[in-house]
C-alpha cells in the first residue's frame, strides 16, 4: 500500500472518530488472522493442506533426483556410448525435466492446486465472519467495522473496539447449532430442511462416486503410462547393455588383433 493510500485511510479514521465524539457513531474491527487461528475446523484441514504439499514436495524432490542421477550416468558413461545413444538418453532427460516443471507449476504455481485449494480453505470463513459482521453491526447498530490483520493497515485501534472475539464466537455458535440469523453453518451454506438436507446427502454420494471412478481411471492411466514408460527404458537399457558388450567385444577383438601381430612381429 503506498503513501498516499496510507494518508486516506488515516484521515478517514480521524474523521470518523471526530464524528464519533460529535454523532456517537460506533466503530469496530475485526482481525481476521486471529479468527482463522482459533477456528479448529480450518486450522484442521490446513493441517491436511500441508500434509499433502509435504508429500508433493517429496515427489518433486524424487523426480528431481532421478534425472541427477540419469544425468550422471550419462556423464560417466558418454565415452563407451554411440551419438544415438547419447541423445536418446538427453531426450529422456530432457522429456523428466520438463514432466518435472511441469508437476510443480500444477502443484505450486500461481494457479496451482496448493493456492487453489488455500483459497477454496480460506473462503467459507470469510464468509462466516462476514455474516457474523452484518449480525453485529446490524443488532448493535455499528456504523464503521473494520478488517486489521497482517494485510491491512490499522496504526492504532483501542482494544475495545475489537470484535475478533465476538465473532469468533457466533462462527463456533453457528458450527454448534447454526444461530445465524440466515441460519448458515461454519462454512457459510444456508440451512435446509430435512429433505433437503437427505436429497443434498445423496447428490453428494453421486458426485463421490463419480469423483471416486475418475480417480481411479486416473490411477489406472498413470499406470498404464508408468508400465509403457518403464517398459520404453527397460528395452533402451538392453539395448545400451548390449552395444556396450558388443563395444567392449569389440575393442578386446580388436586388442587381441594386434597383439597377435605384435608377438608375430617380434617371433620374426
Amino acid at each position: 500500500m503506498n503513501l498516499k493510500n496510507c494518508i486516506k485511510i488515516v484521515l478517514f479514521v480521524l474523521i470518523c472518530t471526530n464524528l464519533q465524539a460529535q454523532r456517537g457513531i460506533k466503530i469496530g474491527y475485526v482481525d481476521i488472522d486471529y479468527i482463522l487461528e482459533n477456528v479448529p475446523e480450518y486450522q484442521q484441514s490446513l493441517t491436511q493442506l500441508d500434509s499433502k504439499a509435504e508429500k508433493w514436495s517429496r515427489e518433486l524432490a524424487n523426480k528431481k533426483a532421478e534425472i541427477d542421477q540419469l544425468k550422471n550416468e550419462l556423464e560417466n558413461e558418454r565415452p563407451l556410448l554411440t551419438i544415438e545413444l547419447i541423445e536418446e538418453k538427453e531426450e529422456e532427460i530432457e522429456y523428466l525435466t520438463g514432466k518435472m516443471f511441469e508437476f510443480q507449476d500444477e502443484k505450486f504455481g500461481v494457479g496451482g492446486e496448493l493456492l487453489v485449494q488455500k483459497r477454496q480453505l480460506v473462503q467459507p470463513i470469510q464468509d462466516q465472519i462476514f455474516n457474523a459482521v452484518q449480525e453485529i453491526a446490524d443488532n448493535r447498530n455499528y456504523d464503521y467495522i473494520f478488517e486489521s490483520s497482517s494485510d491491512a493497515l490499522m496504526l492504532y485501534a483501542a482494544k475495545r473496539h475489537d470484535l475478533s472475539d465476538i465473532i469468533l464466537k457466533l462462527i463456533k455458535r453457528s458450527a454448534k447449532d447454526g444461530t445465524f440469523n440466515n441460519d448458515e453453518d461454519l462454512f457459510g451454506e444456508k440451512y435446509k430442511s430435512v429433505e433437503g438436507a437427505i436429497e443434498d446427502e445423496k447428490k453428494e454420494a453421486a458426485e463421490e462416486a463419480k469423483a471416486e471412478a475418475r480417480e481411479a481411471q486416473r490411477e489406472e492411466r498413470i499406470a498404464n503410462q508408468l508400465s509403457a514408460r518403464d517398459s520404453i527404458r527397460a528395452a533402451r537399457k538392453k539395448e545400451y547393455e548390449d552395444r556396450k558388450a558388443q563395444l567392449i567385444k569389440d575393442r578386446e577383438e580388436a586388442k587381441r588383433k594386434r597383439d597377435s601381430i605384435r608377438e608375430a612381429r617380434e617371433n620374426n
